[in-house]
């Protein structure tokens, strides 16, 4: 049974992350949260069995498991000269679709140059690119993960790879992947720049008033379309009531007691329901500003490839 209980912590771990990521309406999260109570009770299990922990997280182990699975399929023979030649041309054509911002053609192309090439692991690391821009964050790191499995020494694979699981909100993971790409390619300042900003991204993601939002209040200070939601949010009663209070504690500073703005517990929060207000005012807004930063936020979106 303990090897049942390892995976069941698994499986429960990888459902808790998909609660997190932003991308599931209300539904689905609470369908989520159900099916980790579910596992839970089932497995007599909690988030605190840290024992029962593995090493690596359960969509690594399972793209791994892929990984060796294509590379099964991979012919002893090499591809013909043809082949080869043809293979070129659709990664060019691909690569010539991305500066079109022609994404969807771009993915076509280098997947039939994968097609007519399986071992060349710049074609999947285009694709992964591709995929990126998309927003097919996880058939990026697929594919990233097959890139470094053709060649483990390929920078570009990481960065990339680093880019995704950033834009997935799993940032230990997006640090461990650039600080590999900086060791194979120390003098890269888009690699030290992408670093800097999942690290940060970390930071932000353990604060408290951070957390209220999911994102960065900061990269949304001079956003028109967030000032004018945030305008239409002040015209609320029960957030004019607590701005208003807010106010009246500032005023009153420390000797107003426990309840004044000294209290950085009380600051905290009051600026989580500041932050459920506007999740409530417009939570679409909210996503689309999500994914604006999220796409916005790193380095190399002109960069160049392969």
């Amino acid at each position: 049974m303990a090897v049942e209980k390892r995976l069941a912590f698994s499986i429960v771990q990888f459902l808790r992350d998909q609660t997190h990521c932003g991308a599931l309406n209300s539904d689905e999260q609470e369908s989520l949260e159900v099916a980790i109570q579910c596992l839970e009770t089932t497995f007599k299990i909690s988030s605190s069995d840290c024992h029962l922990a593995v090493p690596q997280p359960l969509t690594e182990i399972f793209l791994n498991s892929l990984l060796k699975n294509d590379n099964l399929t991979i012919p002893e023979t090499s591809p013909s000269p043809e082949d080869i030649e043809r293979a070129e041309q659709l990664k060019n054509e691909g690569n010539n679709h991305m500066k079109e911002e022609n994404y969807r053609c771009a993915v076509e192309c280098y997947t039939k140059a994968i097609d007519l090439d399986l071992r060349n692991a710049v074609y999947y690391c285009n694709r992964a690119a591709a995929h990126s821009k998309l927003g097919n964050y996880t058939e990026a790191t697929g594919d990233c993960e097959r890139a470094i499995g053709i060649d483990a020494t390929y920078s570009k694979a990481y960065g990339r790879m680093g880019l995704a699981l950033t834009a997935m909100n799993k940032y230990p993971e997006a640090i461990s992947y650039f600080k590999k790409a900086l060791v194979l390619d120390p003098e890269n300042d888009t690699y030290k720049s992408n670093l800097k900003i999942a690290e940060q991204k970390q930071k932000e993601a353990t604060s408290p008033i951070a957390a209220g939002l999911g994102f960065d209040m900061a990269s949304l200070i001079n956003n028109p379309a967030f000032i004018s939601m945030a305008a239409s949010v002040m015209q609320n009663q029960q957030v004019q009531q607590l701005m208003s209070g807010m106010m009246s504690n500032a005023v009153g500073g420390p000797a107003a007691g426990v309840g004044g703005l000294s209290d950085i517990s009380s600051l905290i929060e009051a600026g989580q329901q500041f932050a459920q207000q506007i999740q409530q005012q417009n939570p679409e807004l909210i996503e689309q500003l999500r994914n604006h930063i999220r796409s916005r936020s790193f380095s190399g979106s002109a960069e160049e490839h392969s």
